[in-house]
């Protein structure tokens, strides 16, 4: 019983870790940026959001408003991206994006760092049902159901649409997609704020269950990468799938007094299984 209470529990966690990891595949996949900066630029959403709250904004206005910052600062990243690193190689692009992490994680904890602490605000705690003697609460259903539609509507709009069609176009050639006349600018922004707003939102559902320092929540861009290790940098449902995993095997393993206090290696974990067995051929299928 503790531990199908943990795994529930884990799902509003691993539904956050999911759509972080989803609003990075977005950002890989259609403008060919590993974005290291992404849960440092949802943090500073996140962080509007619960200071426009304290001041008296309703938390329906609040939120959006939030959205919007985490919006405006990623279209701001991009904008860097676009105009200076459009034709660089990924490790260049994604050394960028580690040196803008350090700078927001700078500015962030200045503004907002433990000598500034938020009460952040959680309107979906309340009950929905009981599961097998276990309350599920609102903010899991919400959680799961966000991260479901994010994984969803990407897949079909990359498949079945025209502006999908000019979205991979001005991923895979930016150059000759703009040569051709495709606005590759405007719509490397449209992904970058897409993105950027839905790292924000994953912040302001996960904030609750964290440390309210700014340096705790910029760091969720390590499970989000966990997460999009597993689908392979290609897969959102398996995105999806992998953030869900992860967040319901730290509930699980928070009730196991051996592994409690590791459980937030996890992730690194994760990754170093992932990276071992992704480039196994490499070494096991060598020659002797």
């Amino acid at each position: 019983m503790l531990q199908l209470s943990a795994a529930i529990a884990g799902l509003v966690t691993g539904g956050a870790y999911a759509l972080m990891g989803l609003s990075t595949l977005l950002t890989y996949r259609l403008v060919s940026v590993v974005n290291f900066a992404q849960a440092a630029v949802g943090a500073f959403g996140a962080f509007a959001m619960v200071i426009l709250h304290e001041g008296g904004l309703p938390l329906v206005l609040a939120v959006p408003a939030g959205m919007a910052v985490g919006a405006l600062l990623h279209c701001g990243l991009g904008a860097i991206m676009v105009r200076w690193f459009s034709e660089s190689s990924e490790g260049v692009k994604a050394a960028v994006t580690i040196a803008i992490y350090t700078g927001l994680v700078a500015v962030g904890l200045r503004l907002f760092g433990a000598q500034h602490p938020h009460r952040f605000p959680s309107p979906f705690d309340s009950p929905a049902f009981t599961l097998g003697g276990v309350v599920v609460t609102w903010t899991a259903i919400v959680t799961m159901v966000l991260a479901v539609l994010f994984a969803a509507a990407p897949a079909v709009l990359l498949r079945k649409t025209r502006i999908g069609l000019l979205l991979r176009a001005q991923s895979e050639r930016p150059t000759t997609a703009e040569l051709i006349g495709i606005r590759v600018p405007r719509l490397s922004m449209i992904v970058w704020g897409i993105a950027g707003a839905a790292s924000a939102l994953a912040i302001m559902i996960i904030a609750p269950q964290l440390a309210s320092d700014f340096g705790s929540q910029a760091a969720l861009i390590t499970p989000a990468l966990a997460a999009v290790l597993i689908g392979a940098f290609r897969s959102f449902p398996l995105t999806l799938l992998g953030g869900l995993a992860l967040g319901v095997l730290q509930g699980v393993a928070s009730t196991w007094q051996a592994v409690q206090q590791f459980r937030g290696v996890l992730p690194f974990v994760v990754i170093l299984v992932v990276l071992v067995w992704t480039r196994r051929g490499d070494r096991w299928d060598e020659p002797a």
